[in-house]
């Protein structure tokens, strides 16, 4: 049984995660507006979000550009995602019997979205194609390391929680 104050602890972090979420959807979608901006009105890119202008490495190499793009994208996308399942989990738990198939699916897949997204920014971050723009770019692959790591704690987490479902599935069975 939780105690009222590990119980408000639980809320007051999913409350956390959904403000990450949100604001992680907003960066993603303001990403995407960016691109679509910077390819037919690039002249308004220094008033959006971010101010991420990649107008000269577009006009230097088209190839380049939605290389760089698509990593910076795929980034942003799949953080939001990550934090809809830490939502998704944190929302369907039962707080009572947290070991459940569903509950080690989904810390499963949080390490693999992590460990994924940790390894495209780290790939991101290796590519000699970024030049000038380092440091307006380093933003989005900074922690690359960091979420490789978290990755493989959190995957090591989910395989302990599965196991602990197997026990708890079997101990079930012999009551």
């Amino acid at each position: 049984m939780m105690s009222k104050t590990n119980n408000f602890v639980f809320w007051a972090l999913y409350a956390v995660a959904w403000l990450i979420f949100v604001g992680l959807s907003i960066e993603a979608g303001g990403l995407i507006v960016n691109f679509f901006f910077s390819l037919f009105k690039p002249e308004f890119v220094q008033n959006l979000y971010q101010k991420l202008d990649l107008t000269a490495m577009y006009n230097d190499s088209k190839l380049v550009f939605f290389g760089v793009y698509s990593f910076i994208l795929s980034i942003a996308i799949l953080k939001a995602i990550l934090f809809y399942i830490v939502i998704r989990l944190m929302h369907t738990m039962d707080l009572k019997k947290p070991f459940s198939s569903f509950v080690a699916k989904q810390i499963t897949l949080l390490s693999y979205y992590t460990l994924f997204i940790g390894l495209l920014s780290y790939i991101a971050k290796q590519s000699p194609h970024i030049g000038v723009l380092d440091d307006q770019l380093n933003q989005f692959w900074v922690d690359a390391q960091a979420f490789i790591l978290m990755g493989a704690v959190i995957y090591i987490i989910a395989t302990i929680f599965k196991k602990g479902v197997d026990m708890q599935n079997e101990n079930d069975l012999t009551v």
